[in-house]
């Protein structure tokens, strides 16, 4: 079966070859969880969706072309497992491009995929690691649903791990997840400061760790640019503020990997799965430009 007709193509397989895990810059793993979702679903549709619309991608990004640096689309993580085996399927996928040095993108899924590429990274041996969060939740619930590898519990389980976090653009939140942040030191710019007075940078704390995990959940971006997510919020980030942000994050520390989370593609709607997968070249090529420097 041709790359292109098959449900998991490699990513932009339509300009580049596939690359060399051991050369490429960025390992791209597709995770199509959805186990724990408390409203609209589709999220496992998502790592596809994205992947075959990068087929229409330009290699140009607009600054560079990130594919230079080679890219690598691994095999689909195995999610039919019960989940605390998925998580360390992802954590193993993760350990491969830590392993290597080089840069995992993540395509979800349901935001708890995030905790096993935490896992994965600390496996590999990475240290000093922080984690910045582009959501509409603070997902710091110990556990929802009696579930604590629920999505509304993932940043939970990484400051159990004593991950440091900030968190940007939060704006759906219960008094045991602000009891959480204020026990963990969690650092935060909310959506109603964020978005009103158009923050485009922050300045992370100096102790923050030098070694980034970016987590953009698509929900943290308002439902007037992402509709296709399972739990729209709004009052959300726009187009350019969030790529504005990641960049001020990369320009302070190196980027050792991001995920995009919670893209629930809208059947008939390929716009929005074009911008899913645009928003994720443009963040490799804003790693590529700022990573030289580390």
């Amino acid at each position: 079966m041709d790359e292109f007709e098959s449900e998991y193509p490699i990513f932009l397989g339509s300009e580049i070859e596939q690359g060399d895990p051991a050369q490429s810059m960025f390992h791209v793993i597709p995770v199509p969880y959805e186990a724990s979702v408390s409203y609209g679903g589709g999220t496992n549709l998502g790592p596809s969706a994205i992947l075959k619309a990068s087929w229409q991608l330009e290699q140009w990004d607009g600054k560079s072309k990130p594919c230079e640096q080679g890219i690598y689309t691994h095999p689909v993580v195995d999610c039919t497992v019960a989940s605390d085996l998925v998580i360390e399927n992802i954590a193993a996928a993760t350990k491969i491009a830590g392993d290597f040095g080089k840069i995992p993108v993540v395509l979800g899924g349901e935001h708890t995929v995030t905790y096993g590429v935490i896992k994965g990274l600390l496996e590999s041996g990475m240290t000093d690691i922080g984690v910045v969060q582009i959501d509409a939740h603070a997902d710091l619930r110990d556990a929802y649903e009696g579930d604590k590898l629920s999505h509304a519990s993932v940043m939970k389980r990484i400051v159990d791990l004593d991950i440091p976090l900030f968190q940007l653009g939060i704006r759906a939140f219960c008094e045991e997840e602000v009891e959480t942040r204020k026990a963990n030191n969690v650092h935060y710019i909310d959506a109603d400061d964020l978005v009103p007075n158009n923050i485009n940078e922050i300045t992370l704390p100096e102790n923050f760790p030098k070694n980034v995990f970016f987590t953009l959940d698509i929900d943290g971006m308002d439902p007037s640019v992402f509709p296709s997510t399972g739990t729209p919020v709004p009052g959300g980030l726009g187009w350019y503020q969030t790529l504005n942000l990641f960049e001020s994050v990369a320009k302070q520390r190196k980027i050792i990997g991001f995920d995009i989370m919670e893209f629930a593609p809208i059947n008939g709607f390929h716009a929005y799965d074009f911008a899913a997968s645009f928003l994720t070249y443009k963040m490799m090529g804003i790693v590529e430009r700022n990573n030289a420097k580390y």
